[in-house]
């Protein structure tokens, strides 16, 4: 005999998947956005040219400094006032993309910079050029060490799709709080949608702390 929780579990669920999907999208693309941005900033802010150097310090430090919802917020109603309106899921995209490329450039930076001197040596003595030596040797060294780190910050990314509910992009949290208005059952609803969340999350995390064991093994 199924009680009253699970039954009303049961009518929300659907909806939640559907917001799930959303969630999930959003998360994928500004994942698919942001690592080749926060490659770019990287490379920016390693840069032997102080003023690409400062500039892009200036990018990483803005977007790692503003929190995620506020530059949600500048995108979808201040870009606008410069003539550039997005709709709103663009507009989520592009702000946690920014958000999230911010974070990633400092984790591969720290990654490169893990590396040891003698590999950039090693290149040298192997009469290699300096950029095929970066990119074909320090390079993966220093991804490979910030994949834990990327990951993780992956995972928070997908948390902070929640924020695109206060633009009215029908992912996860803005399915929840509209059943949560049609019923005034806002306890059940976010309960479940914290359970649907941790779902992801969680099993995410543990691919996280089992590869950063099998990388730190390698070394």
């Amino acid at each position: 005999m199924q009680t009253p929780l699970l039954t009303s579990w049961g009518q929300y669920l659907p909806p939640l998947l559907s917001g799930l999907v959303q969630s999930v999208w959003l998360a994928v693309a500004a994942i698919v956005i942001g690592l080749p941005l926060a490659f770019l900033f990287c490379t920016m802010v390693m840069s032997k040219n102080r003023l690409i150097g400062a500039l892009g310090l200036v990018i990483v430090e803005i977007g790692r400094g503003m929190p995620a919802l506020v530059i949600l917020y500048l995108v979808y109603y201040g870009l606008p006032r410069f003539g550039i309106s997005l709709a709103n899921v663009a507009a989520a995209i592009i702000a946690l993309a920014w958000n999230y490329s911010c974070y990633c450039s400092e984790i591969i930076r720290a990654g490169i910079q893990s590396v040891p001197r003698g590999q950039l040596e090693a290149g040298d003595a192997l009469g290699l050029d300096s950029r095929v030596t970066f990119l074909r040797v320090i390079v993966p060294q220093g991804l490979r060490s910030a994949i834990p780190g990327l990951l993780g910050q992956s995972i928070l990314v997908f948390q902070d799709t929640s924020l695109a509910y206060t633009i009215a992009v029908p992912e996860l949290m803005k399915q929840a709080y509209s059943l949560g208005g049609e019923n005034y059952q806002y306890l059940r609803v976010f309960v479940l949608t914290g359970l649907v969340y941790a779902a992801v999350t969680l099993p995410a995390t543990w691919i996280t702390v089992w590869m950063e064991r099998r990388l730190g093994k390698s070394y």
